[in-house]
This record gives C-alpha cells, structure tokens and sequence, in this order.
C-alpha cells in the first residue's frame, strides 16, 4: 500500500491525459454509473464533475438491478461502469445487461482483457500496473484520473481548464504538513464523520471506507448539509469529524457552517485543502485526487501504529465476489 499509493500522483497524471474517443457521451441523455467499493466512490466524484460539464443527469445504478433483476430501461443512455479487475460477476452482467437494452456501454478498468472491457462499447484503462495490496489506492486515483479524459474528449474547455490542474500537480509534493497530526487524532477516535460536498463527497466516501479496511474504524462519510440533520445528534458522543474541502468557492459556506457546528458542539475537527499544500485551485475532480492521495499515507500510518496489516486486511481480499 505505501509503495502503490506513492505512485498514485504519477498514475493520475497518466490516465487524465490519455487520449479517449467516446462520441456518443455528447449525444446522452443520461449517465449512469455503475460499480462497488472505492470504485464506487470514484464514480461519485466524477459524477458531479460529469453533471456540471455535460448538463445531464448522472446517477448510480445498484448492479443488482442487472445481476440478480432483468434490468431497466437505459435505451439511448450511458452506462459507466468502473472496476479495476472487471472481474466481478454482478459488474459483468451489468455491462452485458445494459448493452442489451440500449445503452453505450463505457467501462474504467485496470485489468486489460476483463470481462467487463469485452462487454464495453468503449474502454478507458487506468494503466496504474499491478495493485496488489488489498485497499486500492492508485487505481482509484487512476479512475478518477481516466474520467476526467473522459469528460475532456466531450468537452473542449473542460480539457484545457482540466489540462492545467495537471500540470499543477505534475511537481507538487504530496504530503499533508499536519499528517502527524491527524494521524494523532485518528489514532485517539472511536467513531468518525468524513464530510464533504461535490467530489468531496466522493472523497469522503472512499477515505470513510479505507478507515473501515485498513484501521478497522467506524467512519461514516457525509454530505456537509446531510450531517446537519439527524446525523448531528451523534455529535453529543465523542466524535473526529474530518472535513474534506476541494477548495471551489461554491462549496465553502456549506463546509465552513459544518464546522462551525461541530466545534461549537466540542467534536475534534480537523480541515483539509489542496490550498494546505500551496496548489492553485484546480477542477473539483483533481482536487478530490489530491485529499485521497493526502489521506492514504496518514491512514497507513493510522494502521500500522494500531499493529495491522493495511495490505492484507483480515477479513478481504483483492477481488471481491458479489451477485
């Protein structure tokens, strides 16, 4: 995990600048993604990138709609499946289920020749190499990375706007300067909320599962208008709350309301921003990167200081099985 997730960075840069020809995603209606675990995460955060480019509605799809159902109607619509093996039986069925009735079929793997990418009108690969720790680490990135070329060849001034955060991130350090900090303060939790808002929902999920896999942490990732609701209660218990902030005006009175509640309420907050590691403000899906490459060596530290083993968690395994 420590070597695969440093390479993340060099993988992102990889995949977001491939070339990618997908004609029929500027003729969609709709986009549905479809996937499991952090592949699923990654699908979140570029949903809201795909929905502020395109204009069109993307959603996720339960691959049981697919696998265990006869399907919906997805006739003229696009289907993103994302899975770094494309091994998964229900993701199989469902790239094969939504081609039969319709849909354009566009698939994110990392594994050349799955199952899925024969199923696919179009690939797009990630390219990180082997994974071989049980949490993804690089292939997530990666995903994110590959939609982002996605939504460039669809949209020309996404591109060039998209071109430069790379650019940006081609030599930036990626380490937190409070990484010991939070790993302290993660190291103290019992329960956690991750929250955040557009890709930094997705990022909030993804760092919530990994929290769950690799430190074996109850961590439950949130909307920053969500958590304000019933979830807010919780907050009366002892409670980290760990904001994930992409940096994108728009996002910012929501997060900073969050945070004023929750340390209002006593929890121990703590804030992270692309800004903290002096980077310039970047698309909202690059930005959502970058927290995940921030984030995967302090909860590796988190693990190993609790005596796991985050490569190879007890109860997983690389490929997970589903129906």
């Amino acid at each position: 995990m420590a070597r695969e997730s440093a390479e993340a960075m060099a993988v992102f840069a990889r995949a977001a600048t491939q070339t990618v020809h997908a004609p029929r995603l500027t003729e969609t209606h709709a986009i549905y993604t479809i996937a499991r675990g952090s592949s699923d995460a990654a699908a979140n955060i570029l949903s809201y990138e795909m929905m502020r480019t395109l204009r069109v509605p993307v959603t996720s799809l339960p691959p049981s709609i697919f696998s265990l159902g006869d399907g919906v109607a997805v006739k003229g619509a696009t289907a993103l499946v994302v899975s770094q093996s494309g091994a998964s039986d229900d993701l199989v069925r469902s790239a094969k289920g939504a081609a039969a009735l319709g849909a354009d079929v566009i698939a994110i793997v990392n594994q050349p020749g799955s199952a899925v990418e024969a199923a696919a009108d179009t690939t797009i690969q990630i390219n990180a190499g082997p994974e071989l720790a049980v949490p993804a680490t690089k292939t997530v990135i990666g995903s994110v990375a590959a939609g982002m070329a996605l939504l460039s060849a669809a949209d020309e001034a996404y591109e060039k706007v998209a071109a430069q955060s790379v650019a940006a991130l081609k030599a930036a350090e990626i380490t937190h300067p409070k990484a010991k900090a939070l790993q302290a303060a993660l190291l103290r939790a019992r329960h956690v909320y991750v929250i955040g808002r557009d890709t930094g929902y997705g990022a909030a999920h993804e760092v919530a599962l990994k929290l769950k896999e690799c430190c074996a942490l109850h961590a439950e990732p949130y909307s920053a208008s969500e958590v304000l609701h019933g979830p807010l209660q919780l907050a009366t218990n002892p409670l980290m709350v760990l904001i994930l902030d992409i940096g994108a005006a728009h996002v910012q009175d929501s997060l900073d309301q969050a945070e004023a509640r929750f340390r209002g309420i006593g929890c121990d907050v703590h804030r992270i921003a692309p800004s903290d590691l002096t980077l310039p403000e970047l698309v909202p899906a690059a930005a959502a990167a970058v927290l995940l490459a921030t984030m995967y060596p302090i909860i590796l530290g988190t693990a190993l200081a609790l005596g796991m083993d985050p490569d190879a968690p007890e109860t997983l395994s690389k490929v997970t099985q589903t129906t």
